[in-house]
């Protein structure tokens, strides 16, 4: 029996070890996945400013050409830097706004209740940015790289991509 322990308990530390060595990639996965999908819908609003447009007066919301503009430029440009992994804890601000705002002035009017709002994509992706808010980018990021080239010059320099993890 305490054989067999060993066994399992060796066995979980092997997985903790692999597990722990690719921590790089959850921050990695998660940034190109939301990163290209908010290139991707920004690309596709701006092209089509005008019926966006439409859609931010039929809600309501204020100024809307400028909201409008301000919304798909912000999906864009965010996108693409946190594909990158730059500056991600700066543009994770904007995006989780954007998602806040979208999910307030939009969707909730159309919730009845919480199985509805989970089903939401909005708070999702809100989650999201707030997680590389906080998490920053991962090692695999041009924030790291940033980070590694800024400590060789001053090793006093604030890290850009979050505590130190293992490198792939």
């Amino acid at each position: 029996m305490t054989r067999a322990i060993e066994t399992v308990f060796a066995w979980a530390e092997r997985l903790r070890a692999a597990l722990e060595r690719a921590r790089w990639l959850p921050p990695l996965l998660v940034r190109l996945f939301v990163g290209y999908f908010f290139f991707e819908t920004g690309l596709g609003k701006i092209r089509n400013l005008g019926p966006f447009v439409e859609r931010f007066q039929e809600w309501g919301l204020p100024f809307p050409a400028v909201s409008a503009a301000a919304s798909a430029y912000t999906e864009l440009v965010g996108g693409a830097l946190i594909v990158l992994g730059l500056f991600t804890r700066l543009v994770s601000i904007p995006l989780l706004v954007n998602m806040l705002v979208a999910t307030l002035t939009v969707r909730l009017k159309k919730v009845a209740g919480l199985d509805e709002f989970v089903e939401l994509d909005e708070p999702l992706y809100a989650l999201c940015f707030l997680w590389l808010f906080i998490s920053g980018p991962g090692a695999v990021s041009l924030d790291a790289l940033l980070t590694r080239l800024l400590r060789r010059r001053s090793p006093k320099a604030a890290p850009l991509a979050g505590p130190k993890v293992s490198e792939p």
